[in-house]
């Protein structure tokens, strides 16, 4: 059974840092692109940041330039560094993962339970 199990999320002041982790188990973690998606009070869950099964990055506007998505198949972990965090970056980030044959995504797909990040002076 795959499970994803996210960690780092806390309480920060603007102007911080934070670096989430999500620990994959009961999968082949090089196969699987890796997203952190994150929802605000109110608000849909929307895409933050992405790697893909071979290292490439993509990252939402809102966090481009202040964030950096990176992965280490050794640990079946990826991770989301955060840097000058905003009130507005105030979510529950959850890990998704989605299995990859070659460069073809597949439907299989997997969520964590969520970690709240809370940017608050």
């Amino acid at each position: 059974q795959v499970q994803l199990v996210e960690s780092g999320g806390g309480s920060v002041q603007p102007g911080g840092s934070l670096r989430l982790s999500c620990a994959a188990s009961g999968c082949t973690f090089s196969n699987y692109a890796m997203t952190w998606y994150r929802q605000a009070p109110g608000k849909e869950r929307e895409l933050a940041a992405t790697i893909t099964p071979t290292g490439g990055t993509n990252y939402a506007g809102s966090v481009k330039g202040r964030a950096t998505m990176s992965r280490d198949n050794a640990k079946n972990t990826a991770y989301l560094q955060m840097n000058s965090l905003r009130p507005e970056d105030t979510a529950v980030y959850y890990c998704h993962a989605r299995r990859f044959l070659g460069i073809v995504p597949t439907s299989v797909e997997y969520w964590g339970q969520g970690t709240q990040v809370t940017v608050s002076s």
